[in-house]
């Protein structure tokens, strides 16, 4: 049974075609016949004969559509609705400090990922022993699964805490990007690797929670959007200046040295800023009676 419409006429354009190119013989530097059928299979393929029957049909009761062209959005408009979200977004310190979080450790996360073949490689060449690395990046993608999994279970006031365990974990990831970098044994390398990519999954998995708990569903590509911005626009920043040879065009040891640097000084700002926090948190307001006191001593 022949199937009408578009479709089918593509199907025969191109049966034709084929069938023409093997069973003319012409020499192989004539190039006409090829194409005049390719021109022909074109212009087939483009006929589109339910056109003239598709317009009425969209525009009957049925689908409930008009010719009448809505009006496009004023652009400074959409700009300024756009800004003013986001400074309603990011005036929240809470939402602030886990997107800081976000873009700078999601960046340094793309480096180390990227660039740790080239290390594994030096540490052990390929071509001189047996190499692990898509094992290990299954059994890292698992393990750090099953840490996301469990890490539901665990009871902790994110909120008052937050910081504090961004700093700590921050500092075990820059070790084990440290103890990947200087230690000379694949194996070690590998299961520093598992730690690193188990944590940084453990947390962005919190930070994501965290951001989405303090947003509107209407925000979340917005934020998201300008967090993943950030930290792509970061990673090219350090890419150019790190490995790039317009820029420093380090040794790969040396540019995991820089990264685990760069994931300790993120530690050590979110611990500085934690314990602020923390310090504010629970400082004990004077009461009117020890402030009276002191007035008249």
């Amino acid at each position: 049974m022949d199937v009408p419409g578009p479709v089918s006429r593509r199907a025969a354009a191109a049966a034709a075609a084929t069938v023409l190119l093997r069973t003319a013989r012409v020499p192989r530097e004539c190039w006409f016949l090829p194409t005049s059928l390719l021109c022909a299979y074109g212009f087939f393929a483009s006929l589109r004969p339910s056109e003239p029957f598709l317009t009425p049909y969209l525009l009957g009761p049925d689908k409930n559509l008009t010719e009448r062209e809505e009006p496009k959005p004023d652009r400074l408009l959409v700009l300024k609705v756009l800004w003013n979200d986001f400074l309603i977004c990011y005036s929240s310190r809470p939402l602030l400090c886990w997107s800081v979080w976000w873009a700078l450790s999601t960046c340094g996360y793309f480096q180390v990922v990227n660039y740790t073949q080239g290390l594994w490689e030096k540490v052990m060449p390929s071509r001189y022993a047996a190499i692990y690395n898509g094992g290990v990046e299954a059994v890292s993608t698992l393990l750090g699964a099953v840490a996301v999994f469990a890490v539901g279970y665990v009871k902790i006031s994110w909120s008052t805490w937050g910081e504090m365990m961004l700093s700590l974990f921050s500092l075990l990831i820059a070790a084990a990007v440290y103890i990947m970098d200087t230690v000379g044994n694949i194996w070690v390398c590998y299961a520093s690797y598992v730690v690193f990519r188990i944590i940084y999954m453990l947390l962005i998995t919190i930070a994501t929670f965290q951001i989405a708990a303090n947003l509107s569903m209407e925000r979340y590509a917005l934020v998201f959007g300008v967090n993943t911005f950030i930290a792509l626009a970061l990673q090219t920043l350090l890419t150019l200046i790190v490995v790039d040879a317009s820029g420093l065009g380090l040794e790969i040891t040396t540019q995991f040295l820089i990264y685990a640097g760069y994931f300790a000084l993120i530690a050590v700002v979110f611990l500085a800023n934690g314990t602020v926090s923390i310090m504010k948190k629970y400082r004990k307001p004077e009461g009117p009676e020890s402030s009276s006191q002191v007035t008249t001593s």
